[in-house]
């Protein structure tokens, strides 16, 4: 969903804003030095930010970078609007249509009598049968609203009006930043601590959403806690209230997301492998802390990962579909996470846990480094084949622990399904001729860090998931520690 606690235009720059330089204008970013006890090498346990006067560009060299190999269907990931698939993966994970199908209307069926026309009041002979007519009513289903008032829509998010107070008149609204899945946000100044920017997520008023808030709120507390000096890469909750039946959260102001940073440096052509570097080893740190705290974020993606002014640091924001992984009872549906960043456990209805993160972040890393997304799937069904096109075929063991399996494979394992021929007639596309097309020259640096970018994507995504890379792994990849 675009709609994220801190994502927003880019704001004015300032002192710690990076500056253009060289032919290729390239942006080159220096990061804060890591806290004196902090060692370079000691990834898992401290933040695995890029060390002290680490520099990387964000653009890629006009001289030095590779461009992308066919790969199929090419969607820019800069223009990709990701709202464009929420409502209709909404409806189908809340149950408030048949995920079979795709009816928006439903239409009510009522038989209305119609007067019996009487020319002669003695007329003889038996009376003919009363004539009806059928009358079709078409009705939009119902949503479970539950605003207090008229602040909310009729899909229950509260409606902003710019120029208006919250909280008692603490927050001062100026901006408004858009919708996502669970909530609306704003930007706003804090009365209260002369005027400080914040970012204010206003949850939709429907009680499905704000149970979902008050798990959100629950996660980021625990996160929080296990990391009490903000090195790890998460959006600081500062505090909660209510207004007029919507429950908001106040979330520290950030810049802009990862999918507008891509736009603004790197459109259909991506960033340069420093900064793909840099961003992976801060996103890892922070799934490594969720992987510890056995927690999921369940809807990885550029969206919902921001950065600072400097462009130098990220956090992870929008735990709205999070879980604890140690809970029973997991629900098990076909549309969690948004679909382009939707692991095959999911859709195949297996039994999931944090690795389902990890295959989040290979496909956005992908889309950091080539400026196109990876799976850009129509369907479920679209998406298994584009993954079997690039992995290969699913493993027969794994299709026998799919509760959806019959719906895309037959006995034999083979893919079968009305939108494609069985994988066997398929053009297989590996990552490596993707990123390393053949007749491209690379020095050897380059050579040797897209080898390792390759290696590190094919571990991320893994189609079993208990193959799959761990971030605690990830951190210590030669990827990242080169």
């Amino acid at each position: 969903m675009p709609a994220t606690p801190e994502a927003s235009q880019p704001s004015t720059q300032g002192p710690d804003t990076p500056t253009t330089i060289g032919r290729s204008q390239s942006v080159i970013l220096q990061t804060a030095p890591p806290p004196p006890d902090t060692p370079r090498a000691e990834a898992p346990s401290r933040s695995a930010s890029p060390a002290a006067n680490d520099q990387f560009s964000l653009e890629k060299s006009t001289d030095g970078q590779a461009s992308l190999a066919d790969g199929g269907e090419q969607v820019s990931a800069a223009d990709y609007d990701p709202s464009l698939d929420r409502k209709q993966d909404e409806d189908k994970r809340f149950g408030r249509q048949e995920v079979a199908m795709d009816v928006d209307l439903v239409e009510e069926v009522v038989e209305e009598e119609e007067e019996e026309e009487i020319d002669d009041l003695f007329a003889l002979g038996t009376p003919e049968k009363k004539k009806t007519r059928i009358v079709r009513k078409v009705t939009k289903p119902t949503v479970d609203v539950v605003a207090a008032d008229a602040a909310a829509d009729p899909e229950g998010y509260y409606t902003v009006r710019l120029g208006e107070t919250l909280d008692g008149g603490r927050y001062h609204v100026f901006s408004i930043v858009g919708k996502g899945m669970f909530s609306n946000v704003v930007r706003a100044r804090d009365m209260q601590a002369t005027g400080a920017e914040v970012a204010i997520k206003i949850i939709r008023a429907q009680e499905t959403m704000y149970k979902a808030g008050i798990k959100e709120v629950g996660i980021l507390h625990k996160l929080r806690a296990a990391d009490p000096d903000d090195k790890r890469h998460f959006v600081r909750l500062d505090r909660t209230f209510e207004h007029r039946g919507h429950l908001c959260l106040v979330f520290e102001s950030l810049n802009m997301n990862l999918r507008e940073v891509v736009k603004r440096f790197g459109k259909d052509v991506g960033l340069s492998v420093g900064a793909v570097r840099a961003y992976a080893n801060q996103l890892f740190v922070a799934l490594a802390l969720m992987k510890k705290l056995n927690l999921m974020h369940a809807d990885l993606k550029p969206d919902n990962i921001l950065v600072s002014e400097n462009k130098a640091t990220l956090k992870v924001c929008d735990l709205g579909s999070a879980a604890d992984a140690s809970e029973g009872g997991v629900e098990v549906t076909p549309y969690l996470v948004s679909r382009f960043y939707r692991a095959p456990e999911i859709i195949l209805g297996m039994p999931y846990d944090c690795a389902i993160d990890v295959w989040s972040a290979g496909c956005t890393l992908y889309e950091l480094y080539t400026g196109k997304i990876l799976f850009p799937g129509r369907s479920n069904a679209h998406m298994l084949l584009l993954m079997t096109e690039l992995r290969g075929r699913f493993n027969t063991k794994l299709i026998k622990r799919a509760r959806f399996a019959d719906t895309y494979f037959d006995e034999l394992g083979a893919f079968v399904h009305p939108d494609a021929k069985t994988v066997n007639a398929l053009k297989m596309r590996d990552l490596k001729s993707r990123l390393m097309p053949a007749g491209e020259r690379f020095s050897d640096a380059e050579a040797k860090s897209l080898t390792q970018f390759v290696d590190l994507l094919e571990k991320c995504l893994m189609l079993d998931p208990a193959r799959r890379i761990t971030p605690k792994e990830v951190l210590a990849h030669p990827f990242l520690r080169g």
